[in-house]
């Protein structure tokens, strides 16, 4: 597989909202973590790429498929947790996977029940006792059951704990070494994709801001600390977000941008991410830095 996902002027429109037009691709063996806040457009992205919504303009391909085709020919292959996975509250978590059984027709039944046994999850016990991070983890142990290629993931971390997060995305990254298998992932919860993820995507308000390999992203960008004055002596392009105050300024910038001599410290994604946010807002309101 080459790229799981292409997607090439995707866009939908709700109302007063349009998401896109969104460019982007996923190479195999690579997770995409797609970050913005509440009403970004995140959870419509993958509805779209599921094809439970269609598109108003623009392509998309899925496992190298498109939705002109029938897709029970390959919707298996693609592994689908949502924020509240939407399970039978009465079964249990054996009785669940007899139920996947009867759908799925590449259903691994032995590798459902080592995660159940990896994820601490107990077999007897209705869905419905089970805590949020529970439903979580059975959503995630099902995801990866059937053989799938490709996982589309909305928020699958939430909900738990630290230490149960490390172990979700060692699975994660665990299925990602397989070069036919890639994932793309939206959470809120930014140090998990820093950890986990190869792309990096920036939604606001239905656009998306910014795409780029993590690595070279964060290769590009530092944190500069500076006087406003010496913030606006660089080019607006050169910045990918700041905060200013009576006290100085805190900004994104390019490292090739910026005098020689200055002191950068290295930027998180999770900084890149709100001070880059902070600036989309702010040109929203005619503010161009």
């Amino acid at each position: 597989m080459t790229n799981a996902i292409e997607a090439m002027g995707l866009q939908k429109r709700y109302g007063s909202f349009t998401l896109g037009p969104l460019s982007f691709t996923l190479p195999g063996g690579c997770v995409l973590g797609l970050l913005g806040e509440n009403g970004a457009g995140k959870t419509t992205t993958l509805a779209l790429l599921l094809g439970a919504v269609r598109p108003d303009g623009g392509t998309v391909r899925v496992l190298g498929h498109d939705f002109s085709e029938d897709p029970r020919r390959w919707k298996e292959d693609i592994g689908v947790v949502f924020d509240e996975p939407g399970l039978p509250e009465p079964l249990t978590a054996g009785e669940l996977g007899r139920v996947f059984a009867g759908i799925y027709r590449q259903w691994d039944a032995a590798e459902y029940d080592r995660l159940l046994r990896r994820l601490e999850l107990p077999k007897d016990k209705p869905f419905k006792t089970f805590s949020r991070g529970m439903r979580m983890k059975l959503g995630i142990a099902a995801s990866l059951s059937h053989r799938a290629k490709l996982l589309l993931l909305d928020e699958p971390t939430g909900g738990l704990d630290p230490v149960v997060r490390d172990e979700v995305v060692t699975l994660f990254a665990d299925f990602t070494r397989d070069e036919d298998h890639a994932i793309l992932i939206s959470s809120h919860i930014v140090s998990d994709l820093e950890k986990l993820c190869d792309y990096v995507a920036f939604l606001h308000k239905g656009q998306m801001t910014l795409y780029s390999e993590k690595d070279a992203l964060l290769d590009e960008y530092a944190l500069w600390h500076c006087t406003a004055a010496e913030l606006a002596a660089l080019p607006e392009e050169a910045v990918a977000g700041a905060r200013v105050t009576e006290f100085g300024a805190e900004a994104a910038v390019r490292r090739s941008a910026v005098p020689r001599g200055a002191s950068l410290s290295p930027v998180t994604l999770e900084e890149l991410f709100v001070l880059s946010t902070k600036k989309a807002a702010a040109k929203e309101k005619g503010d161009q830095k």
